[in-house]
């Protein structure tokens, strides 16, 4: 590969060329636009299941409006965990035309919930969004591990991260102006946007070097099998299981945010275009949190290593949320108290971070896509049973408090598997 290397006894890091800047926008722009579609969801669902509800024969009450929406999210983690197809499809075709593709089929079908007529059909527009969405993080961080250079890798993995979650403030910001002037319909619109960079990303930018050269390899490789085989068999299940842990904690540290901000507003006598800038605010301040988590994890995983890194992160994220919703939800300290913890539960958030520099490490080339959404779609299939049971626990207590307050349960288990993880420190990326 052409990279000018840096000089002896230096510390300069090797330049990236053209095709790795642009390859890292495009998979960074990619990564934006699925954090803003995720949040788009999250940020309407109050109102768009208000309308919905009625029209699919269901009366439009907290309870239903908190349980419906569990429910849907579910569905949507079913769609996110069915994602685990892009895998294969990286490995033998590409990572550049799958990262294309998954940008496609997520903006195409969140552009169509805008014209969901019953809740119904917002959960089929939703779980085939979620096929997409869930694609994007195993192909935007297979590839900038592959096409950045050795000594760059890591702080890129931390950079792309970070997209995620501006997606999260862009996301906040259009609820703020679009989605509080023309509706919860306006915001799923504004998820078309995304099909933009997918036709830029498949005509502009090209496959890894790294992928290219075991091309003719990863075609005669049957890569779901070979994951499961005794040299990854075991670092394949601890994966996937510390990913269940971060994907559980996940629809506590975003997806309820914005319900739980709005549901504080109102109470404490803000009308509803206020509460939803209310709730725009917190998930700003939950995104510059999450910020700078992505950007601290990748030095911290370099000096203390990636288990000790992670294990950090996820003791963040057993006391954050607690003391979000076990405490200034449910005893109703108020809006302020919840979006000032925000920001922390935000910065234990950055746990992503952790897997996407992580994982690519453990796994060589031929298999390294497959292994990604693997392990990344196991925790969305438990996550969505996880969100039937608070769909069922929020539905009888009749709050969000005290069944999102108890996900924090899966990171004290998170920190019992990480002893069971490779520790891959100072290694290079597998061939």
């Amino acid at each position: 590969m052409a990279y000018a290397a840096p000089l002896p006894g230096t510390r300069a890091k090797t330049r990236l060329n053209r095709q790795q800047i642009l390859g890292f926008w495009a998979a960074w722009a990619g990564w934006t636009l699925d954090g803003m579609d995720s949040v788009i969801y999250a940020l309407v669902l109050a109102p768009a299941l208000t309308e919905l509800l009625p029209k699919s024969g269901i009366a439009a009450t907290p309870a239903n409006v908190g349980s419906t929406g569990s429910i849907l999210f579910a569905v949507f983690l079913i769609g996110w965990g069915c994602s685990f197809i892009w895998g294969p499809v990286a490995d033998r075709f590409g990572r550049a035309k799958s990262l294309a593709a998954t940008i496609l089929v997520y903006s195409i079908f969140t552009g169509a919930a805008a014209f969901a007529q019953s809740a119904w059909q917002l959960g089929l527009f939703r779980f085939l969004a979620g096929v997409g969405i869930g694609g994007q993080w195993a192909m935007a961080g297979t590839y900038i591990a592959e096409a950045w250079p050795e000594d760059r890798r890591k702080m890129g993995a931390g950079y792309l991260q970070t997209g995620y979650y501006f997606g999260f403030f862009l996301a906040a910001a259009l609820n703020y102006t679009v989605g509080a002037h023309f509706g919860w319909r306006a915001m799923f619109l504004c998820g078309l946007a995304p099909v933009i960079v997918s036709l830029l990303t498949l005509l502009k930018v090209k496959e890894p070097e790294r992928w290219t050269a075991h091309e003719s390899e990863v075609k005669r490789t049957h890569p779901l099998r070979e994951i499961f085989s005794p040299a990854y068999r075991k670092r394949t299940l601890v994966n996937s299981a510390l990913l269940t842990v971060a994907i559980i904690g996940l629809w506590a540290g975003a997806v309820y945010v914005p319900a739980a901000v709005t549901t504080l507003s109102r109470q404490a006598g803000m009308d509803s275009p206020a509460a939803a800038r209310m709730a725009s605010i917190g998930m700003a301040v939950l995104s510059i949190g999450t910020i700078c988590g992505c950007i601290s994890l990748p030095p911290l995983a370099e000096r203390f290593g990636r288990k000790a890194t992670l294990a950090f992160y996820f003791t963040g994220m057993m006391i954050a949320i607690p003391l979000a919703f076990g405490w200034a939800f449910y005893l109703g300290a108020g809006p302020v108290p919840f979006i000032v913890i925000l920001f922390f539960l935000g910065f234990a958030g950055g746990n992503f971070t952790c897997f996407s520099l992580w994982l690519p490490e453990q796994y060589e080339t031929r298999v390294r896509a497959t292994a990604f959404a693997f392990a990344t779609s196991v925790g969305r299939f438990i996550g969505a049973g996880v969100n039937f049971v608070l769909a069922a626990m929020v539905w009888r207590m009749g709050t969000l408090g005290v069944p999102i307050a108890l996900t924090a349960i899966a990171f004290a288990i998170g920190l019992l598997i990480i002893p069971f993880a490779i520790e891959t420190k100072g290694e290079r990326l597998p061939e």
